[in-house]
């Protein structure tokens, strides 16, 4: 263990043998020896048992608009406090935040932070929620459901940012803190997950099923358009008429635009039109809440009324050019009932992000 690791025990382990341990966090089943860490990087055996090396210890801490996540349905216009630590237990080529999510450098965390440090400041910022982001929250579980329990103490909601590579065990442990979630469905081919993710589709499907089945968690789902890999009409409209059948017309669809990054630098950026074609066609479907994101797009940003098509909540990125909605969630024009977590609506945050020191806070 290095100056800057931290050495927090771990949980989701089992001894395999005299020597070797699994771990049972995520569907990668790392099988370790003394030393070894697993793919994540960040859970490691020490002394015959698991531990966690990044307890906190954060890359970074911002304020953030709660739409950046990108949630649109949970609070809109609030603000989140954000943090994530290093590591990821996918292997994703076209990684946003590879920086983080790929860095062998525990040098690069330099903010350290106990949970109810977190709690305190996301409190005294006028934070509606604090966000477990960055890298996936799921590596740095034992850290992220601490400080759940602080936040709770202090009427702070969490929100995972997460790509739903997790064990059902560990996530019916996970979710039962989590009061929302952005999940990251990458594609809706087996050949891709596996090929561009060093993962399989199945756990993060099943994840969603469990998420919208058998918990309260509020979830939003965001696939990142990559021109060539997963934006064919084919499985624009799988993924669309899977989410309907199996999550429910009311679960928000994020589309989101790609930027060449990481190992898929030859790749162009996604162009808007691709993005407005995934939207039409999940709309068609018979998804009622469907955006695009990365782009200017005020249509495609924009919540409307599922009852009577009226535009209520009026965004182009993370900004705000009008709010309709009654503090209930409801449509002032027809009153249906908007899907999601909503209050009386305040100066929205704005597309300002905020770096916080958690040394100076």
């Amino acid at each position: 263990m290095t100056a800057s690791e931290t050495s927090h025990p771990a949980r989701w382990w089992h001894a395999i043998d005299n020597d070797r341990i699994q771990c049972d966090l995520c569907p990668r089943d790392c099988t370790l020896r003394e030393g070894q860490r697993g793919a994540c990087f960040v859970r490691k055996v020490e002394g015959g048992q698991m531990v966690l090396t990044t307890y906190g210890r954060s890359s970074g801490f911002c304020v953030d608009p709660i739409e950046k996540k990108p949630l649109n349905h949970f609070y809109p216009g609030t603000a989140i406090l954000s943090f994530g630590t290093a590591g990821c237990n996918l292997m994703c080529k076209f990684c946003q935040n590879w920086d983080i999510s790929k860095s062998r450098d525990m040098d690069r965390l330099m903010d350290a932070a106990s949970p109810g440090k977190i709690a305190r400041v996301a409190e005294r910022m006028g934070c509606a929620s604090v966000a477990y982001t960055y890298n996936d929250p799921v590596i740095f579980a034992e850290y992220a459901l601490d400080t759940a329990d602080a936040c709770r103490q202090h009427g702070i909601h969490s929100v995972a940012v997460t790509a739903g590579y997790i064990h059902h065990d560990a996530a019916v442990e996970f979710y039962s803190k989590m009061d929302a979630a952005n999940v990251d469905l990458k594609g809706f081919s087996d050949a891709f997950y596996v090929k561009q993710c060093g993962g399989r589709l199945q756990p993060v499907l099943d994840l969603l099923v469990y998420l919208k089945r058998e918990t309260q968690v509020w979830f939003e789902i965001t696939t990142l358009l990559i021109p060539g890999l997963n934006d064919s009409d084919a499985e624009l409209q799988s993924l669309s008429e899977w989410v309907g059948k199996e999550l429910g017309s009311e679960v928000p669809l994020h589309f989101t635009a790609f930027h060449p990054d990481w190992k898929l630098t030859d790749l162009p950026p996604t162009p808007p039109a691709t993005l407005s074609r995934a939207r039409r066609i999940a709309r068609e479907v018979g998804l009622h809440y469907v955006y695009t994101g990365n782009v200017h797009d005020p249509d495609g940003g924009t919540t409307y009324c599922p009852g009577c098509q009226a535009p209520l909540v009026v965004r182009d990125w993370y900004e705000f050019s009008d709010y309709r909605l009654t503090a209930g969630g409801r449509c002032p024009h027809c009153g249906s009932a908007i899907a999601g977590r909503f209050q009386a609506f305040r100066q929205p945050f704005g597309a300002r992000r905020v770096p916080v020191n958690m040394r100076l806070a």
